[in-house]
């Protein structure tokens, strides 16, 4: 098959983007290319986007996606878009989880929009574990019927990072839908087996390396021993275990806060920004720009690469299954 074309929506600083093209480098495994080529994305934060265009040359739109001209929007086979999960998330309890009463949570529509107007083969679309209980478990079957009626079939699964050699637990809801039945009737999400599980140890630095600026200081540390508080939910990591979630707070992370932090030969300290990007499976290759507080929140947003790029393995697989051109499959 020749190249996809994709466009990648509430794209950040380009973890699907790494995911969708392929060809970089893990952990020594090689992520072949996925002869996709990327044609427009689009985000809000200007700073994600800083991060985005020093590592691809694609045209960008920044800004609120309810501005964009759809008919703008170059013709594509793939469409991703991780929309906004801040309203569906699980640890969104300050203000409760509204889901799909509040104004992020209504995204995903805009994305249905650009279904409905330019009809690419498949989409790929991304969110939080927490969409599947939210508005009492009455969100995500909407979402899901949203989806269908632009003209697809639709198909959901809840992947963990950690099962894809990403040394991170970090659960996710992914959404496919395809314009052709015999192209949906072949996709499988992907499952591996046997695979070694990845650990902090295999992508943090060397503690000699590490600027004194990322440590906490003997205050921060004094006052948590002081209350005779244990650490919330034991965020300190065990090194020889996959990290927990990393999250966009990571630039105000705290010894109180539910953020990991690392203690090691007894001192706490924070992740650095190449660290939190090695702990997503950005490649060493990617390029970090901007302060630490922006790389913090762009890279705690991001999908982990490695576990995109694999359903998008699946996604070509069930794409080339017959030798047809695309346009006569739907």
């Amino acid at each position: 098959m020749s190249k996809l074309k994709a466009v990648s929506l509430f794209c950040g600083c380009g973890g699907t983007d790494v995911g969708l093209k392929g060809d970089f480098e893990f952990l020594g495994q090689h992520y072949s290319s996925n002869n996709v080529d990327i044609v427009f994305a689009n985000d809000i934060e200007p700073k994600a986007i800083e991060i985005l265009e020093a590592n691809f040359s694609c045209p960008t739109f920044v800004g609120d996606i309810k501005a964009l001209d759809y008919q703008s929007i170059p013709e594509h086979d793939l469409l991703t878009g991780g929309f906004p999960c801040q309203s569906f998330s699980i640890v969104a309890q300050n203000p409760p989880r509204l889901g799909i009463k509040d104004e992020k949570g209504e995204l995903f529509f805009e994305m249905c929009k650009v279904l409905r107007e330019k009809k690419p083969s498949v989409f790929i679309a991304e969110n939080v574990k927490g969409i599947l209980s939210a508005n009492k478990k009455e969100a995500f079957p909407l979402i899901l019927e949203e989806f269908r009626k632009s003209g697809y079939y639709v198909t959901w699964k809840l992947l963990n990072s950690v099962d894809f050699g990403v040394p991170q637990k970090r659960e996710r809801v992914f959404i496919v839908g395809f314009k052709s039945e015999k192209h949906f009737k072949n996709f499988k999400f992907p499952i591996l087996n046997n695979l070694k599980q990845a650990t902090l140890s295999d992508v943090i630095f060397p503690e000699s390396e590490i600027d004194p600026k990322y440590y906490f200081s003997e205050r921060a540390v004094q006052g948590l021993l002081n209350s005779n508080k244990k650490m919330n939910k034991g965020r300190a990591q065990d090194i020889n275990q996959p990290c927990n979630t990393v999250g966009a707070h990571l630039a105000k992370v705290s010894l109180n806060s539910t953020d990991p932090v690392l203690c090691i030969d007894g001192k706490y300290r924070r992740f650095t920004p190449r660290e939190v990007a090695r702990i997503q499976s950005f490649p060493d290759t990617f390029k970090l720009v901007g302060s630490d507080a922006a790389q913090y929140k762009a890279l705690g947003n991001a999908i982990p690469p490695v576990m995109f790029w694999h359903l998008v393995q699946e996604v070509r697989a069930a794409l080339n299954v017959e030798n047809i051109s695309l346009k006569e499959a739907v």
